[in-house]
């Protein structure tokens, strides 16, 4: 956020308010740790659990090359009856955010994941989202 003609109203608690949400515990989901496991399968070195500079976390991350994985499950969309489910909010902001900081960030849906039953399938799924990242830069 951005005050232009004054400092942040709660720049005199910055310091406190980033400490505080840094703090909080993660509680990686299954369907994060099977998309952790599926990617150290395919030799993709990540930090699992990456907090920013800035206090955002992300599931799995490459800091070094600034790229971002985040594992949706079904608290990160909006669904109607007979639609597609649509990214909420939140998930939206916190992409945004990421990519303001410079960080790629690469989506896993939870309804495309839980579509796949085996190990090589999922591995070929999340080599096809890296490429697609890499064609984007």
């Amino acid at each position: 956020l951005e005050f232009p003609d004054q400092a942040s109203p709660l720049a005199h608690m910055q310091s406190k308010l980033l400490t505080s949400f840094k703090g909080q515990a993660s509680k990686p989901s299954h369907l994060q740790r099977e998309v952790a496991a599926a990617l150290t399968r395919i030799g993709w070195d990540h930090a699992f659990e990456f907090v920013t500079e800035e206090g955002l976390s992300i599931d799995m991350a490459q800091p070094k090359n600034m790229i971002a994985i985040e594992v949706d499950g079904p608290y990160h969309y909006i669904k109607c009856k007979g639609k597609e489910p649509v990214e909420n909010g939140r998930t939206k902001f916190k992409s945004r955010l990421l990519r303001q900081l410079g960080w790629s960030v690469i989506h896993i849906q939870y309804f495309e994941w839980n579509a796949i039953t085996d190990a090589a399938t999922q591995e070929a799924y999340l080599q096809s989202k890296l490429r697609q990242n890499d064609q984007s830069k």
